[in-house]
């Protein structure tokens, strides 16, 4: 489908009235769910592929999988992209071509339990915006703003959400094998 203004204020136009008239409408839940694998590996079936993460090479893992620290930059990069493009879109800007970068810096003794002084996690994460574009210099500090303040992962990884953790346990010779006790940590 060919992707313009007019046509994308079509699509949501009726969604933004109904969730005007109805915020609990604009509630829902995204769900992503692994299952552990061989090897030190999980297995997310993303709704178009299947991932098997692993250890990233600086802790251990043999590269063949993907790191998970990766897959959080690729749905950085992956949401950023797409709201920029739908940014352009809505305010009429062409855009023919970009590439959005998103890089971490992580120190892995963090990781490792090398060190207590290092943090678990990413350090530093950037997001560069290269776009082949006849945008002006405003349009463009306009579009990247906006693409900030919509962009939901990046918004996320800003706003640490409450996040909540569960946990249940079954006896291996269980039928299925798993669920017969749960617990829940806040």
């Amino acid at each position: 489908m060919i992707m313009n203004t007019e046509t994308l204020r079509a699509i949501q136009s009726p969604l933004k009235e109904r969730y005007r008239t109805d915020p609990d409408a604009a509630l829902i839940t995204l769900k992503a769910e692994g299952r552990i694998g061989q090897g030190l590996s999980c297995r997310v079936d993303t709704g178009k592929a299947l991932v098997e993460a692993g250890l990233h090479p600086a802790t251990g893992g043999t590269g063949e999988l993907a790191c998970s620290g990766n897959m959080l930059l690729d749905a950085l990069a992956a949401c950023a992209g797409v709201t920029v493009s739908a940014v352009a879109t809505a305010l009429g800007i062409d855009i023919h071509d970009g590439v959005i970068r998103a890089e971490g810096d992580l120190d892995f003794r963090g990781t490792l339990g090398l060190s207590k002084e290092v943090a678990v996690g990413f350090q530093r994460i950037r997001l560069h915006f290269e776009l082949a574009t006849s945008a002006s210099e405003e349009e463009l500090a306009t579009l990247v703003r906006l693409t900030e303040r919509y962009c939901v992962v990046y918004q996320t990884l800003r706003q640490s959400p409450e996040i909540r953790i569960s946990r249940s346990a079954s006896d291996s010779g269980s039928e299925s094998g798993m669920g017969s006790s749960t617990s829940s940590a806040e």
